[in-house]
């Protein structure tokens, strides 16, 4: 064998085991524990679209969650832990806007006074921070009162034949917003 050959060789396994050892360490991490802000996904179907989201569910345990721990007009991740996902698998209009397929981090402004922001973005990434130049669109979304809601939760509510609202629901507080298919 040649030189150069062993040393792709050997730069291939270290490559390889190098890979190995990091998923290993990846499902080896320590799940004993549940999460504060326990994960959750909820997927919905409108007309031939489907429309998935990934968040984490955030506890309102005795705190006043809107202006305080979620400050009025600062960006929120729309969850706890990392930042929520929401994918559509074909073109959809938010609030009236149009939304290419792929796939977005959520991010929420809350506003003491008058509609909220509700803004998406990409690269989708784990980062909690919000940065504006990601911003694919921005749109405002009037929130409601609500029954009391210990465990922030997404759901798809007035389901139509291409049309549904995605509600967030936490606290005392809902934010409707409506996503209709474009075709």
């Amino acid at each position: 064998m040649t030189r150069r050959f062993l040393l792709r060789s050997t730069g291939l396994l270290l490559l390889l085991a190098l890979l190995v050892t990091s998923e290993t360490t990846y499902a080896q991490r320590d799940n004993s524990e549940p999460r504060a802000s326990p994960n959750a996904a909820v997927s919905q179907t409108i007309g031939t679209t489907v429309v998935d989201m990934h968040f984490s569910r955030p506890g309102v345990k005795g705190r006043t969650i809107f202006g305080d721990l979620v400050p009025y007009g600062e960006v929120w991740r729309a969850g706890a832990n990392e930042p929520t996902t929401i994918t559509f698998s074909d073109d959809v209009q938010v609030e009236g806007e149009t939304l290419e397929a792929g796939t977005y981090n959520l991010f929420i402004r809350p506003n003491e006074n008058g509609p909220w922001d509700v803004i998406f973005t990409t690269p989708v990434d784990w980062g909690t921070m919000y940065n504006q130049a990601d911003a694919v669109l921005e749109v405002s979304a009037s929130p409601v009162d609500a029954p009391m809601q210990e465990w922030m939760t997404y759901r798809f509510v007035d389901l139509g034949d291409g049309s549904a609202t995605l509600l967030m629901h936490w606290a005392e507080t809902g934010l409707p917003i409506s996503i209709s298919t474009t075709g």
